[in-house]
């Protein structure tokens, strides 16, 4: 019997020191705590570069074929886009998100236009009937409320399917609502009988109408709920309701034929223009001082100032000037127009609502703009210019336009615009320095 020599392989052993793989598990953790770092710093200086993109105000307008809802970057304040709507657009409204724009379209077909803000298009129309003059969004955004001029009845609307889910009778015609901040209460101004409605925004029944001055028309609540003010148009008044009581409070006397008003973000001031009449129109803005229930200043703006808006940081405010087809740019600090948009070579027929709404992304801003400067030469010439070439062209601002074009120091806006811009693009600049170092560190 053969005998059988197996083969044997040698394998060498090789000893690594345990104080290496502690320096090696370090140097591990030390890469992945500069790894971590970076991407924090990063996410940091995104969002606060986010955070520092402005938002965008919506004005509408009756257009000339069509009606129209004209965009302003409150940047830059530029004229940015023009978006086409159907029927006459009296108000508007944004959610609180920035992401979809409510306009109030009565005419031949009365809907509810709703705006995709990321596209600047029509996503699309809700069916309320009669007359809709006034919108408002509850500050969850699941809700648009809608008065009717003709009718008694304020329409719901669910923000998630674009359906009229109900309709609050109150019993008499109303011309605005507004929702108070923890969404219980709605506020609705009657005009044919001077009363305020208080309504119950879970059963959707009146709980008690408030008298206020002659005619009332606008309705703003201030920003911590505690007040609710209300426009008299023919009492040249502004009525203050204490929520808790829902009493009078204080009536303010400001211009002639009050018709918006607007609070500031920090419940200070109270902003109210002044539309004055068919023969003699106004063109003021009354700055009411809320805790002393007094006007503190007069700002001259333009030809019968209709819709206000007051922009998120509270430092400037908006007004839509119904006769002088233009917008006007108001620097709170100064309480002076700083700015005026569409002051003569863009055409924005008889403004009549603004609103103003943040975005979340500055990349859906962005893309905001690319698309409007993409329809320039398209949709907004289908819409705008079929009637004569001069009168109806509308055309966008672009920075060098409106600054020999703007009233009162716009060049400086657009100063302050470019500082901004410089702040969010050293923001990113930092962001990629930051992630260098940590990396040429790791690499150490």
């Amino acid at each position: 019997m053969k005998s059988k020599t197996a083969s044997t392989i040698t394998i060498d052993s090789y000893f690594t020191p345990f104080s290496s793989v502690i320096m090696y598990n370090k140097s591990r953790r030390g890469d992945i705590i500069i790894r971590v770092l970076g991407i924090t710093v990063f996410v940091i200086l995104i969002l606060v570069s986010v955070a520092g993109a402005a938002p965008f105000a919506y004005v509408t307008s009756p257009g000339i074929d069509t009606g129209t809802v004209f965009v302003i970057d409150t940047e830059t304040d530029n004229l940015t886009a023009v978006v086409p709507v159907e029927g006459w657009p009296r108000d508007v409204a944004v959610n609180s998100t920035g992401t979809n724009v409510y306009v109030a379209t009565p005419g031949f077909d009365p809907t509810i236009s709703v705006i995709d803000t990321a596209t600047n298009t029509v996503s699309a129309t809700v069916d309320v009937g009669g007359y809709p003059m006034q919108v408002a969004v509850n500050p969850a955004g699941t809700k648009v409320y809608v008065t009717d001029r003709d009718g008694t009845n304020i329409s719901v609307i669910d923000t998630s399917t674009n359906t009229l889910m109900a309709q609050i009778n109150v019993g008499m015609i109303t011309r605005n609502v507004v929702i108070s901040p923890d969404e219980k209460k709605i506020y609705a101004t009657n005009p044919f009988n001077n009363t305020t409605s208080v309504i119950d925004a879970i059963t959707n029944k009146v709980i008690t109408n408030i008298s206020v001055g002659y005619s009332p028309y606008e309705v703003a609540v201030a920003p911590d709920g505690n007040k609710v003010y209300v426009t008299n148009l023919d009492s040249n008044t502004v009525s203050v309701i204490d929520t808790a009581t829902d009493n009078v409070t204080a009536t303010v006397p400001v211009g002639d034929s009050p018709s918006d008003i607007a609070v500031s973000p920090d419940g200070k001031k109270a902003y109210v223009t002044n539309s004055g009449s068919y023969d003699e129109p106004g063109n003021n803005v009354s700055v009411v001082d809320t805790i002393t229930n007094t006007v503190i200043a007069t700002i001259s703006v333009g030809i019968t100032p209709l819709g206000v808006a007051v922009n998120p940081d509270g430092n400037r405010v908006y007004v839509a000037n119904a006769k002088s087809d233009n917008v006007s740019v108001i620097d709170t600090a100064t309480n002076k127009v700083t700015a005026t948009v569409n002051s003569g070579k863009y055409h924005i027929i008889h403004p009549t609502g603004i609103a103003i709404g943040p975005f979340k992304d500055s990349n859906m801003t962005q893309s905001t703009r690319v698309a409007s400067n993409a329809t320039e030469g398209t949709e907004v010439e289908k819409a705008n210019l079929s009637s004569s070439e001069e009168k109806n062209a509308v055309e966008f601002n672009n920075s060098n336009n409106n600054s020999s074009e703007s009233d009162n120091g716009n060049s400086s806006s657009g100063n302050e615009s470019s500082k901004n811009n410089s702040t969010q693009g050293f923001g990113l600049l930092s962001c990629l320095v930051c992630l260098f170092g940590g990396w040429k560190f790791s690499k150490k």
